[in-house]
């Protein structure tokens, strides 16, 4: 597990097919970032009902990603073309499983959930169908919960600290959250998962409530 790039950045305007939006999705590079519980310092949201918040104050694309979409939409990705604060190498939504604490430099940080897409992701990068492709093969990235306050550089190692399940991995977790609404069983699975985000908590209380499991005869 290697860190690529950094990055930070506040809200900014944009004209996108002639109409007037306001995204945090354009971030600069950095050399280091310093993590707060609910924010990361000199980092912002322009929607805060998707983004932001104690649950979701670092945002991991992995590196591997950049490669697979240059291959599938014949051009150049730059980093960070999908708004993340951190790429990172062997990190993939496959690899990492919701609840894992890893330190990271000074930090300490929890896996809370997969990151649910956006159509940002695709005026941003200037290309309509890459949020359906995002979608479809849950190539999301994924959110941290920040449980030790400091610093992360380009040269910080990256270290599994704790693995508290290794049933659902971001990808699956983020497969039951997109495309398996009606999977009564995986999304109870889920939802005893420890460390997921309140958001999915929420998301996943209100489908199970208005669902009833099917009888056995």
């Amino acid at each position: 597990m290697r860190i690529v790039s950094l990055s930070k950045g506040k809200p900014k305007d944009y004209q996108w097919k002639e109409k007037h939006e306001t995204s945090a999705i354009g971030k600069t590079p950095v050399k280091e970032l310093f993590l707060k519980k609910d924010a990361i310092e000199g980092d912002g949201v322009a929607n805060t009902d998707f983004h932001g918040g104690i649950d979701r104050a670092l945002c991991l694309y992995p590196y591997e990603h950049y490669e697979k979409w240059q291959k599938a939409f014949n051009r150049t990705f730059m980093l960070p073309s999908f708004g993340e604060n951190i790429s990172t190498t062997n990190m993939t939504e496959k690899e990492i499983y919701i609840g894992d604490v890893f330190a990271i430099g000074e930090t300490i940080v929890e896996v809370t959930q997969g990151r649910v897409p956006c159509s940002t992701i695709s005026k941003f990068n200037g290309e309509d169908q890459l949020l359906k492709k995002v979608f479809q093969t849950n190539h999301t990235g994924y959110f941290f919960r920040v449980l030790k306050e400091g610093t992360i550089n380009l040269q910080s190692e990256i270290q599994l600290v704790e693995r508290k399940q290794s049933e659902l991995s971001v990808w699956e977790a983020t497969d039951i959250i997109l495309h398996k609404l009606k999977d009564i069983e995986a999304m109870e699975k889920l939802l005893n998962v420890s460390g997921l985000s309140q958001e999915w908590t929420e998301i996943l209380e209100k489908r199970l409530k208005n669902k009833q499991k099917p009888i056995d005869n």
